[in-house]
């Protein structure tokens, strides 16, 4: 047994040209399951265990989350002691899905996974949920890794793996791999020169741009029967092979794919902790979620703020500071502290999350021009509204766009606090009793910088799995 695995790691170092971590390093386990329920109950049930084709990529001196983010938290636990061995945070579609009007009146099932290094001896899987605030236990399951069910079959390759940049030892950098979604064999060569084209754009924006070279980029792109992806409002449909869309939750721009197994299959042929799925289109669009992943619509004029604003989402659990956008979420029935390190009800402001940051003379909550701004985003969603009920080209919306973010930089870099770090009121789609840090952000407008609470959230997940 000890040397068939020994193969198998040999082998897949060869196959892939990777950097191969250190022949002891597990291999990856993979547990797939469903995620069913709606507003008010919630079930999970085992679909498989399986073994992912390349060993486990993370440092085993950072498998345990101490960074108390997301909605979900998963912790595999030794069964024979109960010892902790690895945990992380993450949110999900189902936990998006589960804030919409749809789920007050109907059930949906949505796949997820988990993936870890995969244990010598049994482990148990305890999975929670965060409830105003605190994590308890709403699903436990077991795992043999001797069991003979555990799948060790190989998916269908998606096709070469492209190395975009190999900066060493998966273990010890953050891993990326970009995804193409909607691309024919034929645009094999577009979707190597837009992957690489993106990482560039994400490394042109600080704090990435600092620390590059802490980063691995894999690109992977099996190919489409069509180009392009569904957009149910346009009656355009695709059967592509991640199964992106648009129109996620009614909501025209919001790009995410609910077919989970083909995701992961289809990923496991990377070395990877993070996952940015570019799709073959133009129309605006993009959709992020911490720690599964995030998506972009390449060849949108808007790609770079799409892009970097998304996987913001993905990979630091950046909120939301905009709220006069259309989203599919309800409103909150009771302000709690959001778990987002960049959003804040500021029910305790003495202990403001980021009050390091606030420079004295700084008055909390941090004076802006909310209501001129309000009322010209308002004017702005109406017309934008216009535009996509009318089916008008893509080009007018750009230009909306395009007149939009000039106002937005006139008016919120006139302000008195705008250079500075504060609690600005309006934030994680709500106008009022959540707050941000500044008053500008690509998390708030198509800005095109991160405010410093955010600089610092995005370096603390590379130091996670980067950092020494």
């Amino acid at each position: 047994m000890r040397g068939m695995k020994f193969r198998i790691i040999v082998l897949s170092c060869l196959l892939f040209a990777v950097p191969c971590l250190a022949f002891a390093a597990p291999a990856t386990m993979r547990l797939d399951y469903y995620h069913t329920g709606n507003a008010t109950q919630e079930m999970f049930s085992l679909d498989r265990v399986v073994i992912e084709p390349l060993p486990w990529p993370v440092d085993p001196a950072k498998a345990i989350d101490d960074s108390n983010l997301g909605n979900y938290l998963f912790e595999v636990h030794d069964q024979a002691t109960g010892r902790l061995l690895y945990s992380r945070g993450f949110n999900s579609v189902y936990g998006e899905w589960v804030t919409t009007d749809e789920a007050k009146a109907a059930n949906r099932t949505f796949s997820e996974s988990l993936r870890f290094p995969a244990p010598a001896a049994p482990v148990k899987i305890v999975l929670k949920k965060r409830d105003e605030g605190a994590f308890h236990v709403v699903w436990t399951t077991t795992i043999d890794p001797k069991d003979k069910f555990i799948d060790t079959s190989r998916p269908p390759s998606p096709g070469p793996l492209l190395t975009i940049q190999n900066s060493g030892d998966p273990a010890k950098k953050v891993d990326l791999v970009i995804l193409g979604d909607g691309y024919t064999a034929a645009e094999r060569s577009k979707f190597e020169n837009d992957a690489r084209r993106m990482t560039e754009l994400l490394f042109g924006t600080s704090p990435f741009r600092e620390h590059r070279w802490d980063f691995n980029v894999w690109g992977l792109c099996p190919a489409a029967d069509e180009s392009g992806i569904s957009r149910p409002s346009s009656g355009l449909h695709r059967h592509n092979p991640l199964g992106t869309t648009y129109d996620t939750f009614d909501v025209e721009r919001y790009i995410l794919t609910t077919d989970n197994r083909a995701l992961r299959d289809v990923a496991s042929y990377a070395p990877y902790e993070f996952i940015e799925i570019m799709v073959n289109g133009k129309t605006y669009g993009g959709g992020g979620i911490f720690n599964q992943y995030a998506t972009v619509a390449v060849d949108s004029e808007w790609a770079a703020y799409l892009f970097v604003h998304e996987f913001a989402h993905h990979f630091a659990a950046l909120a939301d500071e905009y709220y006069t956008s259309q989203v599919a979420y309800g409103a909150a029935t009771k302000k709690v502290e959001p778990w987002e390190p960049n959003a804040t009800a500021l029910l305790d402001p003495p202990n403001l999350k980021w009050k390091d940051l606030v420079a004295t003379g700084t008055p909390t909550p941090t004076p802006w021009h909310k209501d001129e701004f309000e009322a010209y985003e308002h004017e702005i969603q109406s017309k934008r509204r216009e535009l996509r009920a009318q089916n008008r080209p893509e080009s007018e919306m750009d230009a909306l766009f395009r007149e939009e973010e000039k106002q937005e930089r006139t008016l919120l870099g006139s302000d008195k606090y705008a250079d500075k770090v504060g609690a600005f009121e309006g934030a994680n789609y709500e106008a009022h009793g959540y707050y941000r840090p500044q008053e500008n952000c690509i998390m708030f407008t198509r800005h095109d910088a991160f405010c410093a609470v955010c600089r610092r959230a995005v370096e603390r997940i590379i130091a996670m799995y980067a950092g020494q």
